[in-house]
């Protein structure tokens, strides 16, 4: 049971990562805003989908609810790294950036199951 809800906050958390990168980056197109509107876009990206993702296993597992979402924070940063990793065939991401990247999945995840 527990296994099934996290695979479908994680698919809910990549269809809204989806969504809202087709739409950032209609944005980007049609008023040409520079590299650091992107950036600043993909971070609340990662953080959004977490949160949305932790809230929905916070639902429907309805116990432990904050630690389910950091599962799913986790799960969604894991696979996040996989298939940047599958996709360039080499890591390309430096300490730093990787840190900061687990902190926001891990943290919106977990507010998303305690909001839940």
């Amino acid at each position: 049971m527990k296994g099934k809800a996290i695979l479908r906050s994680l698919l809910l958390a990549y269809g809204v990562t989806g969504l809202f990168l087709l739409i950032l980056a209609f944005l980007l197109f049609q008023f040409e805003f520079g590299g650091g509107t992107a950036a600043v876009g993909i971070i609340i990206i990662y953080v959004v989908s977490c949160l949305v993702g932790g809230f929905m296993a916070g639902k429907i597992i309805r116990k432990d609810r904050y630690i389910w979402g950091i599962v799913t924070g986790l799960s969604y940063y894991v696979l996040l790294l996989l298939v940047s990793f599958l996709a360039q065939g080499k890591w390309d991401m430096t300490f730093a950036h990787a840190l900061t990247t687990f902190f926001m999945c891990l943290g919106g995840g977990a507010i998303g199951g305690m909001l839940s």
